[in-house]
């Protein structure tokens, strides 16, 4: 079963994938391709609900231009496991263009690879799993201590290799 796990928490996902060639429904948040983000932008920001945008591997973020800030999720897809250019383009997302929404893994997240996906900045995964909640947590707890800096803030071992003893 497909399942959204967002900060560490199994949640509904309140919004719709909508393909670029759909009508848009009504109302109700959506995530939205590419090339309906650059041909509709406007009419998307007017939307009196949540818009989010999905990217291909092969979709750089520098595409997305205008409106980044108004985004509320931004889904970057993962469409082989070998396939790592997702993980620069959340580094990139989080770090140079100072994006702080939702950033959402998608397509053949394994769980394997969760711990890497959120060092680099995404904090929701859309992952297959009988017992979603619980494989999350498993994966997340994979290691405890780092060696090189990442998007998630936390301290690598050298920092904390040069903390005061509690001695």
């Amino acid at each position: 079963m497909k399942a959204l796990i967002r900060d560490g928490v199994l949640v509904e996902d309140e919004f719709t994938t909508v393909d670029d060639s759909a009508d848009l429904p009504a109302e109700g948040a959506v995530i939205v391709g590419l090339e309906r983000w650059q041909g509709s932008r406007d009419e998307l920001l007017a939307r009196d609900a949540p818009v989010g945008l999905r990217l291909s591997s092969e979709q750089a973020p520098e595409l997305i231009g205008d409106g980044l800030d108004r985004l509320a999720v931004i889904a970057l897809e993962f469409p082989a496991f070998r396939d790592g250019r997702a993980y620069s383009y959340a580094r990139l997302l989080r770090e140079k263009y100072d994006f702080g929404g939702e950033l959402r893994a998608v397509g053949d997240v394994l769980l394997e690879q969760l711990h890497f996906m959120a060092r680099t900045g995404f904090n929701a995964f859309e992952i297959e799993s009988d017992d979603p909640l619980r494989d999350f947590e498993i994966a997340a707890a994979d290691f405890s201590v780092w060696y090189q800096p990442a998007a998630d803030g936390r301290r690598t071992a050298l920092e904390l290799r040069r903390e005061p003893s509690q001695a």
